[in-house]
């Protein structure tokens, strides 16, 4: 770029000494006629003002150089620039592109994956839904169960209730016809019969067919325990043959007459302080539970006759009647807040009463016996619930509190004998003989032989029979 300036400058330089040589050479004899000085006056005021004109031009040049090689060199750097831009935007690219392809490899990955594990949820899905038709089959199948076992249980304690009062009746016509037999014997001699009064009907005689027809059958019946007469003896009391002129009439069996009870405990007054501790309470978790005693009352309402408490609830098992509930209503609680109100009306005559409270977590079934009679009975209450073990167990107290925490307004007024708990729901049968005093069910956890702790002023004593309790 720098020659074509060059070639401008010599040829302004030279332009004009060319074109004055010329012209002195035409005028040259008029000019030899001018003074030499004026002559190289003018050429050197010709000189000068070339000389200025070059210098303008030369600055110019350099001027225009020195612009035309800043530009080169600004061209440089730009293209020094652009190539480093194209070199970072092609590793860009690089990256880039290896970016997207690990991209592209992690998308396969995943969507294989995604497929993976719609498949398995799929499979889980499917297998969920076969358990769950399963299940629902499970539950039908033991709501099934249930329902049965429950119409066989009715069944069965309908047929033990039946079996009951069949042997209660053959027992009883068996001691009838041992009675009638010792009437009916043949005198020897030397002896007169008993003469029977006019108004009294003939008995039959020995072998008379409807003896007969009779004896066959109660032969034909199954024997029961106990002979008749140890049973008159144990429930009746000793019989006397009707005197002349009286009427042949089956005595009430009395709850006095039952003996060999155990200890008694009677709780004299509506005190806090009067209260039992029985111990050990349970040992293990109940799901089934039957708690039978005698019991007779002091006060126009019952009390607390148990309550069983933990460190989590204080009343995981209660059977208490306060002042202000319907006089012979208790509320039989089992984790509190659920309980059923149960009637003992009965009891508030201050007679000996056999009470039996039953329960079991299948299907919730609960009954009430009070002198062998069923007065009440239900269902759904706390199934498949279990009575945990470990708490504090007493007798006539209300505990709000694990051990304390009693109110004179719960507390039980009277006596208690023969109480006894197991870990099973006793059967009709059980239950009767056990209030007729004829035998005490097996697999009992608790008696009153566990009341370790007796304060205030319950009294303990021991009767061999209810009509000597106190």
């Amino acid at each position: 770029m720098g020659s074509p300036h060059r070639k401008g400058a010599f040829f302004l330089i030279f332009v004009p000494l060319y074109v004055h040589g010329a012209l002195s050479q035409e005028a040259g004899p008029a000019v030899q006629r001018k003074p030499f000085f004026q002559r190289l006056r003018r050429l050197e005021e010709q000189f000068r003002s070339f000389q200025e004109v070059t210098l303008t031009h030369l600055q110019a040049i350099a001027s225009n150089y020195n612009l035309s090689y800043n530009i080169d060199a600004r061209f440089r750097s730009l293209a020094q620039e652009s190539q480093a831009m194209a070199l970072a935007v092609n590793q860009s690219q690089a990256a880039m592109q290896s970016d997207l392809g690990h991209l592209k490899t992690w998308m396969r990955k995943s969507h294989r994956r995604s497929r993976k594990v719609d498949s398995r949820l799929l499979a889980l899905g499917a297998t969920l839904s076969e358990r769950s038709q399963q299940r629902a089959l499970q539950r039908k199948e033991q709501e099934a169960q249930r329902e049965a076992l429950s119409s066989l249980a009715l069944d069965l304690r309908a047929l033990q209730d039946t079996l009951a009062r069949l042997m209660h009746v053959v027992q009883s016509q068996g001691a009838r016809l041992d009675t009638l037999e010792g009437w009916l014997q043949v005198p020897s001699p030397g002896t007169t019969a008993p003469a029977w009064p006019p108004t009294q009907p003939e008995p039959p005689s020995p072998s008379s067919p409807k003896l007969q027809g009779s004896r066959q059958v109660l032969r034909a019946l199954p024997e029961p325990r106990d002979s008749p007469q140890d049973f008159a003896d144990h429930l009746q009391g000793t019989r006397e043959p009707p005197g002349p002129g009286s009427q042949w009439t089956q005595p009430p069996e009395r709850p006095g007459e039952i003996c060999n009870i155990g200890p008694a405990l009677i709780f004299p007054n509506a005190s806090t302080e009067n209260v039992v501790f029985l111990s050990p309470g349970f040992l293990s978790g109940l799901r089934a539970l039957s708690v039978c005693s005698w019991i007779r009352t002091a006060s126009g309402h019952l009390g607390t006759l148990l309550s069983y408490a933990t460190e989590e609830n204080d009343n995981k098992l209660v059977l208490h009647g306060r002042d202000s509930l319907a006089p012979g209503s208790i509320h039989f609680v089992i984790g509190d807040p659920a309980f059923r109100e149960l009637p003992l009306q009965p009891l508030l005559d201050g007679q000996w009463h056999h009470v039996c409270v039953i329960w079991t977590s299948i299907l919730g079934r609960y009954w009430l016996h009070v002198d062998r009679r069923l007065v009440a009975t239900g269902s759904r209450f706390r199934e498949g619930y279990e009575i945990p073990p470990g708490g504090s167990l007493v007798l006539g107290q209300e505990q709000d509190s694990v051990g304390g925490g009693f109110d004179s307004s719960e507390s039980f007024v009277g006596s208690v004998a023969g109480l006894a708990m197991w870990d099973r729901a006793l059967v009709p049968r059980e239950v009767s003989h056990l209030a007729t005093g004829k035998e005490f069910p097996p697999g009992a956890i608790l008696t009153l032989a566990n009341a370790t702790s007796v304060g205030g002023f319950v009294q303990r004593v021991n009767c061999t029979c209810l009509e000597l309790c106190p």
